[in-house]
């Protein structure tokens, strides 16, 4: 029986020899398929692109997913918008104040008389990344940023006139970046640390916006374009936030939509610039992620309308996003519930003289 069993255990040897053979071989050839010799992937590989976790919903939940860069190309513009700049909610607002104006504050051209309202934001973040762009520059810069999504490109480069693009710039650069973005005709009356109330978790805040316009007042609509206008001056954001996204891709869109038309000009538009990239626009962003279920699926279910912002006095807390008063980015306007310049929730003081539109086309100082 000894050479029987002796038979038996070289077969089972062998045998085994032989299945480690072929899972050796099948290894190799698994790695030399998919490598050239210089352990390069060849030219017509198709590369696998690991797409990061959506950023934390209100609901805490986080998907994951595999996308090829072609594949990529090809999802639409709010879902490459989400890949090229996520959303972390948990992350602290970057230290950073982007502002644009047509001339740097090193330029001799910049005006003396916007130098101290320049100067506050600095003097009161002295630990933030303070940057005045000049146009060119901040042209140069969003083609940095965005060169993966050549149709953001192709829009900023094709808007008609200045203003839009200095409002394309502003939720571009915080969508990429953060930040605080502020116009040049802004004055710091205190530092953002200020502009939450202490029982108010800045790690649960992801926007911070102020209301520009509250026309408690039957005819509102001849002198606003919503009934409860956000405004758009200064805004403070984490990056990649879901309005940031969606403002930007409704912009994109629009424009391109308008330049196939052949109607992208000042006379031609279908858009006054208010609804186009302004505070009209910006305002319907906000109510959309609102009165998103995607993003508010533990949320009692309502609609949430201006009803629940007009006559505010205080800031309040919608899921990620915190609205400031009108006291809080329009102080001294005299009308609508503002308080003065030295009132306690008085944070940043706009010089409407000095802002791109003439008064009486903004309608805010008018007397009612």
């Amino acid at each position: 029986m000894a050479p029987l069993r002796r038979g038996l255990v070289a077969i089972v040897l062998l045998f085994a020899f032989v299945l480690l053979l072929r899972s050796s071989s099948s290894t190799s050839s698994s790695s030399s398929s998919s490598t050239t010799s210089d352990d390069t992937p060849p030219e017509n590989a198709e590369k696998p692109v690991n797409v990061p976790p959506q950023a934390r919903t209100h609901a805490g939940k986080r998907q994951h997913a595999q996308v090829t860069l072609e594949d990529m190309a090809n999802r639409p513009l709010r879902e490459r918008l989400r890949y090229q700049y996520p959303y972390d909610l948990d992350t602290k607002f970057p230290a950073y104040i982007w502002q644009t104006w047509k001339y740097a504050p090193s330029s001799s051209w910049f005006q003396d008389e916007l130098r101290p309202q320049e100067e506050s934001w600095s003097e009161l973040h002295p630990g933030f990344v303070h940057e005045v762009l000049a146009d060119k520059t901040a042209e140069h810069l969003i083609r940095y940023l965005f060169g993966a999504i050549p149709e953001v490109i192709e829009a900023y480069e094709s808007l008609p006139i200045p203003v839009l693009k200095a409002d394309l710039f502003r939720y571009l650069i915080l969508l990429a970046r953060g930040g605080i973005y502020s116009d040049i005709d802004t004055e710091a009356l205190q530092p953002a640390i200020n502009w939450l109330p202490d029982d108010m978790d800045r790690l649960s805040v992801g926007l911070i916006v102020g209301i520009e316009a509250d026309p408690d007042r039957p005819d509102w609509h001849d002198w606003y374009s919503r009934r409860i206008q956000f405004c758009q001056w200064t805004i403070q954001s984490k990056p990649g936030h879901p309005i940031l996204r969606d403002i930007v891709a409704t912009i994109v869109e629009d424009t391109l939509r308008m330049k196939r038309e052949g109607i992208l000009t000042m006379s031609r538009m279908d858009k006054s610039i208010v609804e186009f990239t302004g505070p009209a626009v910006w305002t319907d962003s906000i109510f959309r992620y609102f009165n998103d279920p995607e993003y508010f699926k533990n949320e009692e279910t309502r609609n949430v309308t201006y009803e629940d912002f007009t006559g505010l006095t205080v800031q309040k807390k919608v899921g990620d996003v915190a609205i400031l008063p009108i006291t809080s980015f329009s102080p001294g306007v005299r009308q609508m519930g503002a308080e003065e310049p030295d009132h306690p929730l008085a944070f940043v003081l706009h010089d409407f003289e000095g802002s791109w539109k003439p008064q009486e086309e903004r309608h805010i100082g008018v007397e009612w």
